[in-house]
């Protein structure tokens, strides 16, 4: 069974005050923190509590999961993809989400501009840097990540909001902080480069989200704090 709405709200205030805390810590105010419900593998009544929070967006992993919930919703979110995206499924998910922040090949990059311009719609998108070097982990490496940018602000149906990254897994917390600033300190280099603005780092999830914030994260990917572990489909 579902966890209740009163049960989520619980959490959320427990999520929220972890926020509020974490950005007092870094002499940040809270309101530069935004917070992405994670929905994955929860069934569509996960946004819906979202919503009726007033939380405005959650986040999905799956194209394909997500575009069930989002044809079955009967209330009014924006839906952000942050998981992996594949080229044959960009023209769907550049109709049905509001920003996709995984992008990290020019391949995909082209795709989406390509389904805009059909569309004649705009899409934001964040660039996934993969700024831990994970083997494990999808993303461009920082070295890389200004030709990624280049080829993004070409494509005039995309938004570049800013930057992405998944922390490696480890037990030592210095690992995820370095991975954090290392994305601060590409975003900022990026910035400096191509003189635009890349004002959202989305970095942090339950686990990790205080040490992004002390690093500049402005949202944080939160699911299992919210929901529970991910059991339902």
């Amino acid at each position: 069974m579902f966890l209740s709405f009163e049960t989520f709200q619980a959490n959320l205030a427990n999520v929220t005050e972890q926020i509020a805390a974490a950005c007092q810590a870094a002499g940040r105010a809270s309101e530069s923190v935004s917070l992405l419900p994670v929905t994955k593998n929860h069934p569509l009544e996960a946004a819906r509590y979202a919503f009726d929070a007033g939380i405005q967006s959650v986040g999905e992993n799956r194209v394909q999961e997500a575009l069930g919930k989002i044809d079955a919703a009967s209330f009014e979110i924006r839906w952000e993809l942050i998981g992996p995206l594949q080229s044959n499924k960009a023209k769907r998910a550049a109709s049905s989400f509001s920003r996709i922040q995984t992008v990290d090949r020019i391949k995909i990059l082209n795709a989406l501009q390509r389904f805009c311009e059909e569309a004649e719609s705009r899409l934001s998108i964040l660039l996934q840097v993969n700024a831990g070097n994970d083997p494990q982990k999808a993303g461009v490496s920082i070295e890389d990540a200004p030709r990624l940018l280049e080829t993004a602000l070409a494509c005039s149906r995309l938004q570049v909001d800013g930057l992405m990254t998944i922390a490696p897994l480890s037990e030592d917390s210095n690992v995820a902080r370095q991975c954090f600033a290392a994305l601060r300190e590409c975003r900022d280099s990026l910035e400096s480069s191509f003189g635009v603005s890349l004002p959202e780092l989305s970095m942090g999830m339950s686990s990790d989200l205080d040490l992004a914030i002390k690093e500049g994260s402005t949202m944080v990917r939160v699911g299992t704090a919210l929901y529970g572990k991910r059991e339902y489909v």
